[in-house]
């Protein structure tokens, strides 16, 4: 039952927050609900496609947002704090796997304005092989650094990779994504 009549479709994220913080399951339902296509969408640029380990990433990491609620101070920070969340199951998933966490996924759009929508298709399976291709590292700091916007000292904090790592796996990342879409025109 939402807190004291909170209407849950138009309420503020700030709001929702609030209300899941004092464990109302409602609120943080509609958190989920808001927020579970940008999560997939991130966890499945990370997993290279993989569609149903992305899913269940993007499941385990709001189930770890949920018991961690408590701990984030403020509303605001909550989709930088959420997004940490979701890399740091990704890294945690991948360590289990004894894989070495170079997995990065670049979002930025391959088609223009002008492209028609089978063309649009074709670039973003071209991006999704190409992204695949890259290791784990590469993959992971390309995708935050590119397609969510994030500089380098940010991935730092989210990854908890070293500065110039990050650099390297950024930069490397980027070329060989270039080459590769480059080869697939």
């Amino acid at each position: 039952m939402a807190a004291r009549g909170l209407n849950l479709a138009q309420a503020s994220e700030a709001a929702l927050i609030l209300a899941a913080q004092a464990r109302d399951q409602a609120a943080f339902g509609e958190l989920v609900k808001r927020r579970q296509g940008w999560t997939r969408a991130l966890l499945r640029r990370m997993c290279a496609g993989n569609h149903a380990e992305a899913d269940d990433l993007a499941q385990e990491a709001f189930v770890r947002a949920w018991d961690k609620l408590k701990d984030l101070e403020t509303p605001a920070a909550f989709s930088g704090w959420f997004r940490r969340i979701a890399v740091t199951t990704f890294l945690m998933a991948k360590r289990k796997q004894r894989a070495v966490f170079e997995e990065i996924d670049d979002a930025s759009p391959l088609a223009d304005e002008n492209s028609t929508p089978e063309s649009a298709a074709g670039a973003k399976i071209d991006l999704e092989r190409a992204l695949a291709r890259l290791s784990d590292a590469e993959r992971l700091c390309v995708t935050l650094n590119h397609g969510e916007g994030l500089s380098h000292s940010e991935i730092v904090d989210v990854t908890g990779l070293p500065l110039g790592t990050v650099k390297s796996h950024v930069n490397r990342g980027t070329e060989k994504l270039r080459r590769l879409l480059e080869a697939a025109a």
